[in-house]
């Protein structure tokens, strides 16, 4: 049975090339205005309504019913929802797992979090896929249609805005090393999801987030033995910091790690180009080639924009970055690192909450290259 049949309040979608499409209030009431995208993902809806890098955006979950394992503290990536407002076919209303904590929709309701229901999720889909990403808005269905459109025209472009810094943490703060400390990691945040920094924790790495205001010196005084550049909202062209911590620490010896937002700075620090997806990639189920691993890996991703490549596998501009994973959708770079410096990066989201898992050997990685680093007295090698 519809959602719709409970009594819900009127709602629409608007897009701002004037598509509508008619629904019910999912969560709180009123107005939210933002980029539409839509995410592949089966399950995972908390830690995609709590993932800073969809700030901004208004999320459309392809798959048609959502909410029916509930929610629950322990899957929170951030300290609440970041995403503008939530797009679903159906809500469940039962909540039926053991892990269950609480409803989805009350969970919105208490967030404040606009949403949408009993829409054809389908048809949006293709909507975006064969005409792009564009702005939108949820509205009460007693809105004016024109002024809402009016509003959603004058919304800003997702291509320009700053958002990492913005969502930012505005102190630092210290996740302990689980066991026996063997490495001190720094994780400059631009909308860090709390997943990263606990598998970096779960490796040995006492790991201190920095918020992204931190410069070089500070970051240089902390004598760290890596730098994690994690993921985040916006557009990579608008964030002009950590360039300098990117470019100098690996100089130094020290290991450059970074995810999504965080592989687009790395490239961009080394002279690449970032440009706009049409769509963009949001899921878990995204199949990416590691070219040096000869495997497949399927990916969660969410990201609007990507790295710039020639066919024949250059980087413009940065002849010093090679290619290590390409999307096999859209052939698009995924993976980058230096070809003399200990920097490597990911454009997916290798931390997998949600999952899957293929790629979190790439923490694994970033350890090895840290003890690499150490000086052969402290029982590691040079970096090669």
């Amino acid at each position: 049975m519809s959602s719709s049949a409970f009594n819900r309040d009127p709602a629409f979608l608007l897009l701002e090339d004037g598509r509508r499409f008619d629904g019910a209030v999912l969560g709180a009431g009123g107005l939210a205005l933002g980029e539409v995208v839509f995410n592949t993902s089966m399950t995972g809806y908390q830690e995609i309504l709590t993932d800073p890098s969809y700030t901004g955006q208004l999320v459309a979950m392809t798959y048609p019913l959502i909410g029916n394992y509930g929610v629950n503290p322990e899957d929170e990536e951030s300290a609440g929802p970041a995403a503008s407002g939530f797009i679903v076919r159906e809500v469940s209303r039962v909540a039926s797992s053991w892990r269950s904590a609480g409803g989805l929709e009350e969970y919105l309701e208490k967030h404040g979090v606009v949403g949408i229901t009993d829409i054809d999720t389908r048809a949006l889909t293709r909507h975006i896929r064969s005409q792009g990403a564009m702005r939108g808005a949820i509205a009460p269905g007693s809105m004016d249609e024109q002024e809402v459109l009016e509003r959603i025209r004058s919304h800003p472009k997702m291509e320009g805005l700053d958002l990492a810094c913005g969502v930012s943490t505005t102190e630092g703060y210290e996740i302990p090393a689980e066991g026996e400390e063997r490495f001190h990691v720094l994780a400059y945040d631009f909308g860090v999801k709390a997943h990263s920094p606990r598998l970096l924790a779960a490796l040995g790495c006492r790991v201190t987030v920095l918020p992204a205001s931190v410069g070089l010196d500070e970051i240089l005084e902390a004598d760290p033995d890596g730098l994690f550049i994690s993921n985040g909202p916006g557009d990579p062209a608008a964030v002009a910091v950590a360039t300098e911590a990117i470019r100098t620490l690996p100089d130094r010896g020290i290991p450059v790690f970074g995810i999504c937002l965080g592989h687009q700075l790395i490239a961009r620090a080394f002279g690449a180009e970032t440009f706009k997806l049409p769509f963009g990639h949001h899921g878990g189920n995204h199949p990416v080639k590691a070219v040096d691993r000869e495997t497949v890996e399927i990916t969660s991703q969410n990201h609007g924009f990507a790295v710039r490549s020639e066919e024949d596998g250059s980087i413009p501009g940065a002849p010093g970055l090679r290619v290590t994973h390409w999307n096999l959708y859209d052939g698009t770079v995924e993976g980058l690192e230096h070809r003399s410096l200990p920097v490597f990066s990911v454009q997916y989201h290798p931390e997998s909450a949600p999952g899957p898992h293929d790629s979190r050997y790439l923490f694994e990685r970033f350890v090895t290259m840290m003890q690499a680093a150490r000086p052969a007295a402290d029982g590691g090698s040079a970096v090669a």
